[in-house]
């Protein structure tokens, strides 16, 4: 094969930039000769985070279609017609011979071209609910790698290869970890712990609810590792070390923190879920409910319907989250049964499998 030439497209959420970037490193190891394009939407995330992973990114004028009429949506047109024009010129320049899609807007009209020029791609799903993008980017792809079961209710059948979603391989090696993670974080081993992830940015209701039970975390004895994220920090910070409480604006060492909690309370991103399936911890899930298709829900759901979790909606919190946060706590019968069985769910090598697909692609 004559030097391989790649254009991965994704973004918007971190949820859709780390897959494409874990990608990207794969193929990188595997063909150091390799050359690698991100396209990605301006002003979005991915033109900070892409670079600084080391990679050179191309930036669409391109946003999603909001549900009420604004400035923005009457733009779309556009906006999509500047995307296509764009991907076009991009795609003649660089000569990809695959072009990947990881989900986000950016995604469209870059793989649309790649496909009318009869280049092959690839679709990366994270979510059990996929987004608009990749349902209509769907028919044209070669290759549709997935993370859930059932997800030929959206997509052509013979072209779906569950591979899972990639994750960041430091979780792998988690479980002699437990002891690096008490110390680095000065957690007492005697004590319970429990893990808050929020998002990078944060979850404002999520946050609520930790501020609101931290009479019932101290009455409890367990302590509380408490990502907020960079956007509440500053509301939040007054509670550190109040009563084993810690307040974090985000975490640099998730292996290690992973490792030392005893329960994870957690916003159901696909990322997080798949993540939370190898770290094969008891958690409870709260969805946010302000994304896209409720996918967040979905994504919860699919792990709770397989014994995996629990889960509890934002309306539910006041009214059942001491129960059921209790119930985990106290009964080790449940805490090993929520670890085994969301264990089974996990697919470690998620990355190498896309990879390989990426592969038999070009083959053809």
């Amino acid at each position: 094969m004559s030097k391989l030439k790649v254009i991965l497209s994704g973004g918007g959420t971190g949820g859709h930039i780390y897959p494409a970037i874990a990608i990207a490193n794969e193929l990188s190891s595997r063909y150091p000769e390799v050359s690698i394009l991100f396209v990605g939407a301006k002003d979005r995330m991915e033109m900070q985070k892409v670079p600084q992973a080391g990679y050179e990114i191309i930036g669409l004028w391109i946003s999603g279609i909001q549900r009420k009429l604004t400035l923005s949506n009457l733009l779309f047109p556009i906006k999509l017609l500047s995307s296509l024009w764009k991907s076009k010129r991009v795609i003649k320049k660089f000569k990809p011979d695959v072009v990947i899609g990881t989900g986000g807007f950016a995604s469209g009209p870059l793989l649309k071209v790649a496909n009318a020029k009869s280049i092959p791609t690839l679709i990366q799903e994270q979510n059990s609910f996929p987004g608009i993008t990749n349902k209509w980017l769907s028919k044209g792809a070669d290759k549709i790698c997935v993370a859930y079961d059932n997800m030929n209710r959206f997509f052509p059948e013979d072209k779906i290869v569950k591979t899972g979603n990639p994750v960041r391989q430091d979780l792998l090696t988690i479980e002699g970890k437990k002891e690096e993670g008490l110390l680095k974080y000065n957690l007492d081993a005697q004590k319970k712990t429990i893990l808050v992830l929020g998002g990078s940015l944060g979850a404002r209701r999520v946050n609520q609810l930790i501020e609101k039970e931290l009479d019932f975390f101290q009455k409890n004895d367990v302590q509380v590792l408490w990502q907020c994220g960079k956007l509440y920090f500053e509301e939040y910070k007054k509670y550190n070390s109040q009563n084993q409480i810690q307040v974090h604006q985000f975490l640099d060492t998730m292996d290690l923190a992973y490792a030392a909690a005893d329960v994870i309370i957690s916003r159901a991103g696909a990322s997080s879920v798949s993540e939370l399936c190898i770290v094969g911890k008891p958690v409870l899930f709260i969805p946010s409910p302000n994304v896209a298709e409720d996918h967040q829900t979905k994504n919860a759901k699919a792990i709770v319907d397989q014994g995996g979790a629990r889960m509890l909606k934002e309306s539910e919190l006041d009214e059942q989250f001491q129960d059921v946060l209790s119930e985990i706590l106290v009964s080790k019968t449940i805490q090993e049964e929520l670890s085994g069985k969301i264990k089974t769910l996990a697919l470690p090598n998620a990355t190498s499998d896309i990879v390989d697909e990426i592969e038999e692609i070009l083959k053809k």
